[in-house]
């Protein structure tokens, strides 16, 4: 028998069976199913409170929305795929367990607000499950960087060793990133959290409905200011995206680090068995597979962003059916994140630092030149002069296979007189290290510093979402 249509009064005709297929969205859409029913009811009570419905009507609609919440969060309930999406799902389950009361609880809405109040609504719970697992990685990487303390490794410019710094410095680096996408994203809520619901298809309704009560039950601010706007909006999503994407490449970048820091030619690191993976053929691997899965997974969040963007581009006002692409990617954006930031965070406390390799490999490469030539401009020397001094002793070092702290003092006095004895203490990686004493700087005591802000900004957040 052929499924009675709740917008069909217009329509002759039978659908043709693939484009119904090719219409539907209940396969993915279905996951809004708790946040659809959560706006249903605030529209329920709302239109109760109004006199839009009696108040037994409303609560026999109320009800019913809380059996079929219990349904969907057991798993129970049957969606089919000819009723094309998640709402008419849930209207047609309501009007069969309730009667034609339930057929009252789409007076004054639209599927074109229903679906924007959602989308928002699964977007907040969203964000704000991942400011708590941005706490999560933040708080591992502040226990590494405290446990690390008196490690020094090399810091890189062009991939080059450029000078030496502390691990606890380079790991903190990575907790200003992802402070930074928690403040994003955190700012992203005050945009994100007005409410569509009652904007109608597209122009408002003429029923004397209460948008501020809506709004309220829901946990929105405000009310949309623009109906026409409210339906047609998706930019909360693209926003979503951008974060999402922004947080990705920062993982991503960690990500190649611990890859290049596990490898065998630098073997800074060891990454834990719990987080790496064996070859087939090759018995003696250990591969950084979560890590290069994270990396990989990085191009494909962006592809999200790139093609919502793509979709809105060129949709006139208000709703269109193109926005039923907005959310398979906003969809599994979300799920690649929450198990990208759970498995770094989960891994990085169990990662074995080779500290002498990284004092090793941060003592090479002439890192503490730049301190040589300081020391010589302290000294008097104009800085351009002190450094192509340093310059030739460079090249000395190279042509004597040696570093600037194993030089004679001899040898050095011949490119400069104003080198001394004192050169040495200077030249040690502690010392280069420690010199560095300006705010925000590797010295030991700004560490220290930034450690305490880090863990006095996580003590004044709420991790637990």
């Amino acid at each position: 028998m052929t499924q009675k249509r709740m917008w069909g009064g217009r329509f002759s005709g039978s659908t043709d069976a693939l484009v119904e297929q090719f219409n539907a969205s209940v396969d993915f859409d279905k996951r809004l199913a708790l946040h659809d029913l959560r706006g249903s009811v605030a529209h329920a009570t709302m239109l109760g409170e109004t006199g839009i419905l009696t108040q037994d009507e409303a609560a026999q609609v109320v009800a019913g929305l809380e059996a079929l919440t219990g349904e969907v969060e057991a798993g129970t309930f049957a969606w089919r795929v000819e009723l094309e999406d998640v709402h008419m799902n849930l209207e047609h389950a309501l009007t069969a367990r309730i009667g034609p009361v339930g057929g009252k609880l789409h007076t004054a809405r639209s599927r074109n607000d229903q679906v924007a109040t959602d989308f928002r609504l699964w977007v907040r719970d969203e964000t704000h499950i991942l400011i708590g697992l941005l706490h999560d990685l933040r708080a591992a990487f502040v226990e590494v960087a405290e446990r690390h303390m008196s490690v020094i490794m090399p810091g890189y410019t062009h991939l080059q060793v450029a000078q030496p710094v502390l691990l606890s410095h380079h790991l903190l680096a990575y907790f200003e990133m992802f402070s930074r996408d928690a403040e994003r994203l955190q700012d992203s809520l005050k945009r994100l959290n007005v409410s569509p619901l009652g904007a109608g298809a597209l122009a408002g309704t003429g029923f004397p409905i209460d948008r501020g009560r809506t709004a309220e039950l829901l946990g929105f601010d405000a009310p949309a200011r623009n109906s026409l706007d409210a339906v047609s909006d998706r930019d909360f999503v693209v926003e979503f995206l951008g974060a999402a994407s922004l947080i990705m490449m920062h993982l991503s970048r960690l990500s190649e680090e611990l890859i290049l820091w596990s490898s065998q030619e630098f073997s800074f690191v060891t990454l834990p068995d719990s987080h790496t993976t064996g070859s087939s053929i090759m018995p003696q691997k250990k591969n950084p597979d979560v890590s290069e899965l994270t990396r990989g997974k990085t191009g494909r969040v962006y592809g999200h962003l790139l093609g919502l963007l793509t979709t809105l581009k060129g949709l006139p006002l208000a709703y269109n059916k193109d926005m039923q692409e907005d959310k398979h990617g906003a969809f599994d954006a979300a799920d690649t994140l929450r198990v990208c930031l759970r498995l770094t965070a989960d891994m990085l406390p169990k990662i074995t630092v080779n500290g002498s390799r990284m004092y090793g490999a941060a003592g090479r490469a002439y890192s503490n030149a730049t301190d040589l030539a300081d020391y010589l401009a302290k000294k008097g020397l104009p800085f351009r002069d002190a450094h192509e001094a340093v310059g030739k002793l460079v090249a000395l070092g190279v042509q004597e296979g040696k570093d600037l702290q194993d030089l004679s003092l001899e040898g050095m006095k011949e490119v400069s007189g104003l080198i001394e004895e004192d050169v040495f203490a200077v030249l040690k990686l502690e010392a280069v290290v420690d010199a560095r004493n300006s705010y925000g700087g590797t010295a030991s005591g700004q560490v220290r510093a930034q450690l305490e802000a880090a863990k006095a900004m996580l003590g004044g957040e709420d991790g637990h979402v």
